[in-house]
């Protein structure tokens, strides 16, 4: 009989503030309550001229008032990697969050590293070496400013992705996504009265459809992202998903009740359309669904979340697409034109997954379809 091993006690791992802002999952941050975190932004210019290309932008962080040798916690390197810097399309600012930190106030500088020559042309304004200006939005004029280089205070990694970032407001998505709903639904009813079917019972059908929409968009973010939908499970959202979920969920609905079906679907889909004109600009200013960089004078400045440039504003122009459908459409269905019911629906439908797939060859994230994606960048809605 072999003698019985000793087993040594399993040393506890001390993670470091390098592991938690690498390896820690939002809800092991969150959690964490020993540690804190912060934001900071700074802002580069890629220069008049050039080809596109990535930049790396380096931040290092250092707890205000140590003494001594500093403790884990005390210190961060963070890199931030933007895989598409378009010269010529004026000031970009990048955002970075850093957690696993020991509460206090921090010194926190920010490095770019010098970008490529393109024939011959230096693309980057900014040295390796110098230290880049922090960055503050102006609503006002619609562009950054500098903001005062000093300490940055930590908070509770809960409230840090609050922080405020460039051309972004927190809350925004959730919304304006529900006041499109609401005055979807509002116009949903007005059309339906048209027809003469009661608000009561119609009411009752557009929360179903809705509800089924909603189940709808998450399933399909889920099949399209299977690993990054687990980060944040508020966020990622699919409008595809809810076209083909919504209307199953209002039929099953219409049939129950003895509503005529083709005569709903045909005011839901410019009711429809008023909650996308609405919803997308909960997008645009979220950050979410970004459109490409680009050095256009047709471009608008706005942000990912973590990168601020002049973009293709593909929000807004699937807004204006929801709108303008919803005008079209809408007035169709109250001048009972076509007399055949169901080719609103059908027709309506069709124009906007149309337009729809042109705007997804736009985005950062480079969708090519809604049934594909090339782009690895998550999104809040899709």
């Amino acid at each position: 009989m072999s003698p019985r091993r000793a087993v040594r006690p399993a040393r506890r791992r001390v993670r470091t503030a390098t592991d938690a802002v690498q390896r820690g999952t939002p809800a092991e941050l969150v959690a964490d309550d020993a540690h804190e975190g912060l934001s900071v932004t700074t802002w580069f210019d890629p220069g008049p001229s050039g080809e596109p290309r990535p930049a790396t932008v380096t931040f290092r962080g250092r707890r205000d008032g140590i003494a001594g040798k500093p403790r884990p916690g005390d210190t961060f390197t963070k890199t931030e990697r933007i895989e598409r810097v378009v010269p010529g399309s004026g000031p970009v600012s990048v955002t970075t969050w850093a957690y696993g930190l020991n509460p206090g106030a921090w010194t926190v500088t920010a490095e770019l590293a010098p970008l490529a020559a393109a024939r011959g042309v230096a693309v980057a304004q900014k040295r390796s070496g110098q230290t880049l200006p922090r960055a503050r939005w102006s609503w006002l004029r619609w562009r950054l400013t500098d903001a005062p280089f000093g300490a940055v205070p930590t908070r509770r990694s809960a409230f840090v992705r609050f922080t405020g970032v460039p051309a972004v407001i927190h809350g925004s998505w959730t919304a304006l996504v529900g006041l499109g709903i609401v005055v979807g639904i509002a116009t949903l009813l007005w059309l339906l009265s048209f027809d003469g079917i009661e608000p009561g019972p119609a009411l009752l059908v557009a929360i179903i459809g809705s509800l089924g929409g909603l189940v709808g968009a998450k399933v399909w973010y889920v099949v399209l992202r299977p690993r990054q939908w687990r980060r944040s499970v508020a966020e990622g959202w699919s409008i595809d998903g809810s076209i083909g979920a919504a209307p199953i969920a209002a039929v099953a609905a219409l049939l129950v009740l003895g509503l005529p079906v083709l005569a709903f679907l045909d005011a839901g889909a410019p009711a429809f359309f008023v909650g996308v004109g609405i919803g997308r600009l909960g997008c645009f200013f979220t950050g979410c669904c970004a459109g490409r960089c680009t050095a256009s004078r047709w471009g608008v400045w706005s942000s990912d979340r973590r990168v601020g440039a002049r973009r293709i504003p593909t929000q807004l122009l699937e807004s204006g697409l929801g709108l303008g459908l919803a005008l079209v459409f809408g007035s169709l269905v109250i001048a009972d034109i076509p007399p055949i019911d169901g080719v609103v629906f059908v027709v309506g439908i069709g124009t906007y997954l149309a337009g729809r797939q042109l705007l997804l060859r736009l985005r950062a994230d480079a969708r090519s379809s809604s049934l594909g994606m090339e782009g690895r960048r998550p999104s809040a809605a899709a």
